[in-house]
């Protein structure tokens, strides 16, 4: 009597995850370019949809010229000198940026509470001796822009006034050179967005074609 018995083997994803891919898959991962380019794309118009329904906040950005007249305050030209000047004087600047003071009174104009301003609202970038940016996000352009706007204000009134009192090295210099029709964007542009989704997806189908996709195997005896 024939006897034809069929066996096929139960998949185990796990195995298949955790064994190195072999030459048969990276040529089966060549042949197939439509699919992980068409999950790229559509990872691609996924990342678009999440920009339009939930999109990032607004960033504006405000500067202040900051000048620390080197060559006025330390004549002589000594490079460890001027170093450390510079960098003790960044970080009094630093701190008052930040400090209580000047936090509060932006908490007190906009109703917000000071840990969001320290927590992420808010963005120094400062490159010494050169323009200082102060970035203010919010999901109002307006408000972003004011905020900004004002932190930089508050920012070169509260430094000068330590300069008055000479706790600040009398050479500095500050000139707020834009709080007014601020430049303001998207905290992340759209292109992040499709970027991230189309990455997100390729690799998600290289992942599918690699390690997820099962073997299928008869005998038949």
């Amino acid at each position: 009597m024939l006897r034809i018995e069929i066996r096929i083997p139960l998949y185990d994803p796990m195995k298949n995850i955790f064994s190195s891919p072999s030459l048969d898959d990276l040529i089966n991962l060549l042949k197939a370019w439509r699919f992980w380019v068409l999950g790229a794309l559509f990872g691609a118009v996924i990342g678009a949809a999440i920009y339009y329904i939930a999109p990032p906040q607004y960033r504006a950005r405000a500067t202040v010229n900051v000048d620390f007249n080197l060559e006025q305050a330390w004549p002589k030209d000594v490079d460890r000198q001027q170093f450390f000047y510079l960098d003790r004087e960044v970080r009094k600047m630093v701190e008052i940026a930040w400090s209580d003071d000047v936090m509060s009174q932006l908490s007190s104009e906009f109703a917000i509470p000071v840990q969001d301003l320290r927590g992420g609202k808010l963005l120094l970038s400062q490159p010494a001796d050169a323009g200082w940016h102060f970035f203010a996000d919010d999901s109002d352009p307006k408000i972003a822009e004011a905020l900004a706007s004002a932190w930089a204000d508050t920012f070169s009134v509260k430094v000068q006034a330590d300069i008055d009192d000479g706790n600040i090295n009398e050479f500095v210099r500050l000139e707020v050179i834009q709080s007014e029709n601020l430049p303001i964007e998207r905290r992340v542009p759209l292109s992040g967005y499709l970027l991230a989704g189309s990455f997100g997806f390729l690799t998600l189908a290289v992942f599918v074609i690699l390690f997820i996709k099962p073997k299928s195997e008869s005998n038949v005896s």
